[in-house]
């Protein structure tokens, strides 16, 4: 899934977490890392990784001068995730910026100390990187593909749409699966109750 220019700079913006690690480690002889874990490749994640660059240097984080990124790819291929990440707390970067779930699980599950900021993962909550959307608490804060007015709008015209629909499959992981979660408390998702849904 591509990522428009504005989630990009809404996720730097807004990382507050993650600013302060990096102005500490300025203080220090050698500028701060951020650590960059792409799930694709940089060809395909070319347009992404130019707006995070662009809006670095907006925010005063010219790359090779003030501060150092460290890129690594894993190409589509999930298990080379966890062997990045370990990498990047054993050279202690200062920040890692990943997007999509799988990266930022693993980027989770190496360390809870470095800062996290990630975007675009489907259910930070029911992955275990954040504890709850309102108070991400621990490492990690950044943008989910959450929207529980939406999940319920979906649910509501799919039973419009098709006529005494009573049963919805959802997939149990994916993009898909984050697409119609429906998170506690989702008052249009309550009163769709009488529907079953099985997880695939």
């Amino acid at each position: 899934m591509k990522m428009k220019r504005r989630e990009v700079i809404t996720l730097l913006g807004g990382a507050a977490a993650a600013w302060p690690a990096l102005a500490n480690a300025q203080q220090t002889a050698k500028p701060p890392t951020i650590g960059y874990l792409g799930p694709n490749s940089r060809l395909l994640d070319g347009q992404r990784l130019s707006a995070f660059v662009q809006r670095l240097r907006e925010l005063g984080w010219i790359e090779d001068r003030t501060i150092t990124i460290e890129y690594r790819w894993a190409d589509g291929r999930n298990e080379h995730l966890a062997d990045i990440a370990a990498d990047f707390v054993r050279r202690k970067v200062d920040v890692i910026v990943t997007s999509a779930t799988p990266p930022t699980v693993a980027a989770k599950q190496a360390t809870s100390v470095i800062p996290i900021v990630f975007a675009a993962v489907g259910d930070p909550v029911g992955s275990g990187v954040v504890k709850s959307l309102a108070r991400p608490g621990g490492n990690a804060t950044g943008l989910s593909l959450q929207a529980t007015d939406a999940v319920g709008k979906r649910l509501q015209l799919l039973g419009e749409v098709i006529t005494g629909l009573r049963r919805l499959e959802q997939p149990p992981t994916g993009f898909a699966s984050a697409l119609w979660h429906r998170p506690r408390g989702c008052r249009p998702c309550s009163s769709l109750a009488s529907m079953s849904r099985r997880e695939g």
